[in-house]
């Protein structure tokens, strides 16, 4: 037998439901071999002296700015930060400049992820009212979702006609996926809560975005894809309301999902009083109560998964007057945290953690050779400690953008390593490799 690239000893393995201590032997960019004890001659050894492995960490919203927005973000200072926060494999929007609406501009983000990347990536193309045609030849095995605004958005992003809507439901081959708010509401809330046109805070951005705008839209969505048999993910839930539109199926059974993001798990409407435009996103975060149901939700079924909906913006614009700050959050480095202290506050199980961020991910879109710790799979692994702690400040951020939500905070865990195709990327918290091993994400669809 040839030898082994890489032994990954002393593991506790965290995957598919159950801990189990094992050896992990890697050839290639695949997994050789899981067992008790591996005995083979290899030609590098990693002692992880019982640390945590799981599978790396599939987040499917992403927003990293390039091209043209760089100034926020860029695939390369995001992706390098992701690696550091046990994230392996990102799914990108396409609301950059130009947005990603031909098959041209997607073919030149999949260079720029070629070029730049050190998570395995894969881009979301464009809906509009009048690319229906481009929309049709998108092939399923190659591209992850088709990205239909329904509220707000970058540029020409917005699909608001109900027989561009129709047509998009009835031919898109590729898993549609949703940002749910309704425009009408939020202008009819803005009439009615501010007609002189005074001054607003961050207060009101979850009584202007309230749970009526949210489930307009994601009920009129699922009307849709129930009429035409579409196969639909609607991101970022933010409210109870919503719930009741979903079922708890398993993922694999289902053609309608939906997912919640890390925030809307951990803050609801009493934090704007502390972090003000830091945490205006949308949909905005939103009451105590629809927190607590999202995260039962997701503990339920109901809720498929989580991502992070990481939004960069330049620091000095996020401090601009609520009218004028944009809207998002950079939460990548920290998702896993965030995570585990709502593990170790009893919500969930660290096997339900590790199947919410990866194996349902890779479930949902039929992620070719990843998601889990598998024999002939992708060797895509997060290495990390429950009790060791993390302090985060501006200064330690990797982002671009250089800010986070939890500046002077202290979470309760670490991420050691990311090995990203059976290639060291990050261990013991330092980058280890001298460039990306990244890959294009492909789909068994």
């Amino acid at each position: 037998m040839n030898n082994l690239d890489l032994v990954l000893k002393n593991c506790l393995l965290v995957n598919e439901g159950k801990q189990t201590p094992v050896d992990i032997g890697i050839k290639g960019d695949r997994i050789e071999k899981i067992a008790s004890e591996i005995t083979e001659d290899s030609n590098e050894t990693l002692d992880l002296k019982g640390r945590y492995i799981a599978p790396g960490i599939i987040d499917d919203q992403v927003h990293f700015r390039d091209p043209g927005l760089t100034e926020k973000g860029d695939i390369r200072s995001e992706s390098f930060a992701a690696i550091h926060a046990g994230v392996t494999s990102t799914f990108d929007m396409p609301n950059v400049n130009p947005n990603t609406t031909t098959a041209e501009l997607l073919v030149k983000r999949n260079q720029l992820g070629a070029e730049k990347s050190w998570t395995n990536y894969t881009y979301y193309f464009g809906a509009t009212e009048t690319n229906l045609e481009e929309i049709r030849k998108l092939d399923p095995k190659e591209t992850c979702g088709l990205k239909v605004f329904m509220g707000t958005s970058t540029g020409t992003l917005l699909v608001e006609d109900d027989h561009a809507l129709d047509q998009i439901f009835e031919h898109c081959p590729v898993t549609i996926v949703t940002h749910c708010e309704d425009n009408e509401t939020i202008r009819a809330n803005l009439e009615r809560i501010n007609p002189e046109n005074k001054q607003l805070d961050a207060s009101f951005h979850p009584i202007l975005r309230d749970d009526l705008c949210c489930y307009r839209s994601s009920s009129k969505v699922i009307d849709l894809a129930k009429k035409h048999s579409s196969d639909l993910h609607v991101l970022h839930l933010t409210t109870e309301k919503e719930i009741e539109l979903f079922n708890n199926n398993s993922v694999k059974d289902k053609k309608i999902t939906c997912e919640v993001c890390i925030h809307h798990l951990w803050f609801d409407e009493r934090d704007y009083a502390k972090q003000g435009n830091y945490i205006v996103c949308n949909p905005a975060i939103k009451k105590e109560s629809d927190r607590n149901a999202l995260r039962k939700a997701l503990k339920d079924g109901y809720i498929d998964y989580v991502a992070t909906d990481h939004a960069p913006h330049v620091f000095e614009d996020k401090k601009l007057p609520y009218s004028k700050a944009p809207a998002g959050i950079p939460l990548i480095e920290h998702s896993f945290h965030m995570m585990i202290e709502l593990h170790k506050q009893g919500i969930y199980t660290l096997e339900e953690v590790i199947s919410y961020m990866s194996h349902k991910v890779a479930d949902r879109f039929s992620i070719q050779d990843r998601g889990y710790i598998r024999e002939g799979y992708k060797a895509d692994f997060m290495i990390f400690d429950l009790d060791k702690a993390t302090p985060v400040s501006n200064e330690t951020e990797l982002t671009k953008c250089g800010w986070t939500p939890f500046d002077g905070q202290t979470f309760s865990s670490s991420i050691y390593g990311t090995i990203i195709n059976g290639k060291p990327m990050v261990i013991d918290g330092k980058i280890v490799a001298e460039s990306p091993f990244a890959e294009k994400l492909l789909f068994d669809r």
